[in-house]
């Protein structure tokens, strides 16, 4: 497995965030039991650059917490089988051969806001920010109430199994 982690600003996390991302990471691709060794980028920044992300791709010139970039376009959420019987080539990494599971992108700033906003560790806030957006890499949505309940509980169990609780 290999995760990417860049942190392209200057704001502190006083903590081992590479180890939570890490950790995170690996416990989503577990839980969801993809079958492949996977690759997954993750990139911590400011409000003002996510802000500058957000509205290049978005149209929404804001800052949010998280934007997750997929690179898999699943029929059904976290089902890798669709992978054996197409052209994979776009999907793995040729010098790897690692799933590209896509980017995440987390504001620091954000982590830090809302850590101290719902009562809970700087740690917790960024184990979630990223279960979160693992469960939008894996095809999980939350557009609907149906859609948030399952994707909310298989944040919770993720961050269950790593002791990330609120």
């Amino acid at each position: 497995m290999t995760i990417n982690i860049e942190k392209e600003t200057d704001t502190v996390l006083d903590f081992d965030y590479e180890e939570i991302i890490s950790k995170v990471v690996s416990e989503a691709i577990d839980f969801e039991g993809c079958p492949y060794e996977a690759e997954v980028n993750v990139v911590l920044t400011s409000d003002d650059e996510i802000a500058v992300i957000n509205r290049d791709y978005r149209d929404l010139f804001v800052p949010t917490d998280v934007l997750s970039f997929p690179m898999l376009t699943y029929e059904n959420p976290g089902d890798f089988e669709w992978l054996e019987t197409c052209g994979t080539e776009d999907y793995f990494n040729p010098e790897t051969g690692e799933l590209v599971l896509g980017d995440i992108i987390i504001s620091v700033d954000k982590v830090i806001g809302q850590a101290e906003k719902y009562g809970h560790t700087r740690q917790r806030e960024l184990g979630f920010l990223v279960a979160h957006s693992m469960m939008h890499l894996f095809g999980y949505d939350h557009m609907t109430a149906k859609e948030a309940a399952v994707m909310e509980e298989r944040q919770r169990e993720i961050l269950e199994r790593l002791g990330l609780k609120r």
